[in-house]
């Protein structure tokens, strides 16, 4: 006992020594014991609070939910495992319109909730802005962003649901009462946060990525205009939205000019994984107004959603149709084409809409060529027929819609001359598989295709750009067309020429198909506009060879009304089906949000 005794002694006076040796430099605040009243009331815990604000648009622009209801299941893309499959076949629910697909989809259910989480942060940082005592014109902008952040989440919502909940404060409590607002509601709410946001927000913000008056003002201009459009008599709109979605893309126009080549908007890359320089990549540019931006630093790839399949970083290099891993002379699973899932598939009229030899887009969002990266002795073409394939060498060529191969011209797995597969346009994805390309038979599309990065489905580090101004320029072509008054570029046709010639080259006379779901049809007809030729078809048009895979496409031919009629006319898959009808202008309110809701939430029509 006195042995311990003395240990006892011992130990305290090192204690007492130590403590006072290392009070000169040791002083320990413990973080985690602030509550978040306290901490959120301070500048630094108030700014952190906004920055929480902005991790969630990675999930809700780049998660399969937002991805998926905006893009599948419309007349640019199939999806999922329809593609390939017979007409007969069932095929993905959302882009045939089955009944399979329901309130319990979980790519409803998820977009709604990352929608309202989001919505429940901008809430927090705009109750609390009161109370923290910092820089008021700092402490409005923080507060501007947040309205701005609120207002995208209720207009994707409002656009998808319809009538909605329309939460303006924070959540601080369970509350299971739940009521849905009027879509006109809404609407009126979301100008009233982007106006206010617009006064206080900055033309550049203080770190690129942050809100700024540019990006209010941009979608101001896509509110008012789908506001004008007044789906169902029930969005509050009138004739005057019109002028001012011109208003709105004029001044996006003047702020954010268009840059010089299109592929220069998108990470550059080689067509030939063989000559690929690996280019330094920005994705920042004049033309960008606002992006969700991603990172080369693996600590900070991952989004906001709380589970082991969340996305590490941009997934739209891995996520379209087409694919090489099947070709001769691949190397296996490498980046030197990456991986490509084949979730969204380009419907065979969206490659007649371009001009394959004039329009430059065409160039960069497809590949038409695939290159064997490793040779390959004795490829055996049938029982016959072998063939030596040496590295560089074509291996699959997609011939340009208006050019097709006769026969001699074509691959002699088929009968013809040439030592590799060539695939004419209304072969794409519908004929029986060749030696050379044993999978879906498609151009891929690589618009987003990032050289260098891991191979995998999201190690994308270029910026995703939700507005750019070519947009703000069709956003104004249409609500010329729809009657608002000539822009500061002029009429309809001189801002929806804008955006072509960057594409084409000015005077170029570029030609479509005129008939683009009919893959047998080589009629064709010009897009250039003309102030007697531009209709909101010929925009709807534009606006696809331009923004293709940007996420916005279902909420065009929703606004328009054309959803039904474009869909079922240039998906084969929807219009094989025949189920798509007027109730899927809507969504259905989500299985979830009925069953936990006390209140009786009416649900949308048909579902």
């Amino acid at each position: 006992m006195k042995i311990l005794n003395k240990y006892k002694v011992v130990i305290a006076m090192l204690v007492v020594l130590f403590a006072t040796s290392c009070e000169d430099f040791l002083k320990e605040e413990s973080i985690s014991n602030q509550l978040a009243d306290s901490y959120y009331a301070t500048e630094g815990g108030f700014e952190d609070l906004v920055k929480a604000c902005y991790p969630l648009l990675r999930d809700i622009t780049d998660q399969p939910a937002g991805r998926r209801l905006a893009m599948i299941g419309t007349d640019v893309f199939g999806g999922g495992t329809g593609y390939n499959e017979a007409l007969t076949e069932p095929g993905d629910p959302l882009n045939v319109y089955s009944e399979a697909f329901d309130a319990a989809d979980v790519d409803v259910e998820m977009l709604w909730d990352l929608l309202y989480r989001e919505i429940g942060r901008a809430n927090t940082v705009i109750d609390r802005a009161e109370v923290v005592e910092m820089d008021e014109s700092l402490k409005a902008t923080r507060v501007g962003e947040a309205k701005f952040l609120r207002a995208y989440c209720l207009f994707i919502a409002v656009q998808q649901w319809g009538g909605i909940p329309m939460p303006l404060e924070e959540t601080t409590g369970a509350d299971k009462e739940v009521e849905r607002v009027a879509s006109a509601t809404v609407y009126s709410q979301i100008l009233t946060d982007l106006t206010e946001a617009e006064t206080v927000l900055p033309a550049t913000a203080s770190n690129y990525g942050r809100a700024t008056k540019g990006a209010a003002q941009f979608l101001l201009a896509r509110v008012y205009l789908t506001r004008g459009w007044n789906y169902d008599n029930s969005l509050g709109g009138s004739a005057g939205d019109f002028d001012k979605a011109v208003e709105y893309a004029d001044k996006v126009i003047a702020a954010y000019p268009l840059v010089n080549g299109y592929k220069n908007l998108f990470p550059l890359h080689s067509e030939n994984p063989l000559t690929e320089t690996f280019p330094s990549q920005d994705a920042k540019n004049s033309e960008v107004v606002f992006a969700v931006q991603y990172s080369d630093d693996v600590l900070t790839y991952m989004g906001d959603v709380s589970n082991s399949s969340a996305l590490e970083g941009n997934s739209r290099h891995s996520i379209f149709g087409g694919g090489a891993e099947d070709i001769p002379g691949t190397l296996g699973r490498t980046s030197d084409y990456n991986r490509h899932l084949g979730k969204f598939h380009t419907n065979p009229a969206m490659y007649r809409l371009f001009d394959p030899v004039n329009d430059s887009r065409y160039d960069h969002n497809f590949v038409e060529a695939l290159y064997a990266l490793q040779d390959v002795p004795d490829f055996i073409i049938d029982d016959a027929t072998k063939i030596d394939i040496s590295k560089g060498d074509t291996v699959v060529y997609f011939r340009a819609w208006n050019d097709p191969a006769d026969l001699v011209d074509k691959g002699i797995d088929v009968g013809g001359t040439k030592m590799y597969a060539v695939i004419n346009q209304d072969e794409t994805g519908l004929v029986d598989n060749s030696p050379f390309h044993d999978n879906h038979k498609t151009p891929m599309m690589w618009k987003f295709w990032e050289p260098g990065i891991p191979y995998g489905d999201a190690f994308g580090t270029f910026d995703f750009a939700v507005f750019r101004s070519a947009e703000a320029y069709l956003i104004a072509a249409e609500a010329i067309v729809k009657g608002a008054s000539a822009g500061s570029v002029g009429g309809a046709e001189d801002y929806y020429n804008a955006v072509l010639d960057r594409a084409v080259g000015a005077g170029t006379n570029p030609m479509q198909a005129a008939v683009p779901e009919d893959v047998s049809s080589f009629e064709t007809v010009s897009y250039r506009a003309t102030s007697s030729n531009i209709n909101v078809d010929m925009i709807l048009d534009e606006r696809a060879r331009e923004l293709m895979g940007e996420g916005m496409r279902w909420y065009d031919l929703k606004r328009t009304g054309k959803l039904i009629e474009r869909t079922n006319r240039m998906n084969p898959w929807t219009g094989a089906k025949g189920k798509l009808a007027e109730k899927h202008y809507l969504r259905p309110i989500p299985l979830h949000e009925l069953d936990r809701s006390s209140s009786d939430i009416q649900q949308n029509n048909g579902y």
